[in-house]
């Protein structure tokens, strides 16, 4: 019983070891993130920021189109920000809302989504905040263009979900 229990240990310190070196993403220095901060929490105020999201997502799926370098992206968002605040201010004004949008330089906090860790930090970004923004936020990387492509994807895909052998053992052994 004993071998058992220290083989158990060993192995579940492994797993701890792993744990902090599997699933962590580094975002690039030139990438350029995007975040809309719903006014609150209520079901309206959050389905209001997801309608942001999807219109700007869809006119940013266009206008970043074959951009291959960050400074072709940064002059392109630039060159953007009138359009993207009317998109925000047609929707807004269908509820009354304040808005804020801002695109520079903006501090986002660690996050951890599907089990991948996001390091909090300063990133270029492009920040839509509604009325108070004290709601739950959604952001992802907009150039290189992770979230639009993840947008495109979750039209037809199915998710993948990664274990790990030891893990799963683990939890079936103490199923047991």
């Amino acid at each position: 019983m004993k071998k058992v229990l220290l083989i158990l240990i060993v192995i579940v310190s492994i797993m701890g070891l792993f744990k902090d070196k599997v699933g962590k993403v580094i975002i690039p220095q030139e990438a350029i993130r995007f975040r809309v901060i719903a006014n609150s929490n209520k079901e309206e105020d959050q389905a209001l920021k997801m309608k942001i999201r999807d219109e700007l997502q869809e006119q940013m799926t266009k206008i970043l189109e074959g951009t291959k370098t960050i400074d072709q992206a940064r002059k392109k968002m630039v060159e953007s920000l009138s359009l993207f605040d009317e998109v925000v201010k047609k929707e807004t004004k269908k509820v009354e809302e304040a808005y804020k949008l801002d695109y520079g330089i903006h501090y986002f906090p660690k996050k951890v989504y599907r089990g991948v860790e996001y390091p909090e930090g300063n990133y270029e970004s492009l920040v839509v905040t509604l009325g108070d923004g004290l709601g739950d936020n959604w952001w992802c990387v907009l150039f290189p263009p992770l979230c639009l492509l993840e947008a495109e994807e979750t039209m037809d895909s199915t998710e993948v979900e990664y274990k790990f052998f030891i893990q799963e053992f683990l939890e079936n052994f103490n199923k047991s």
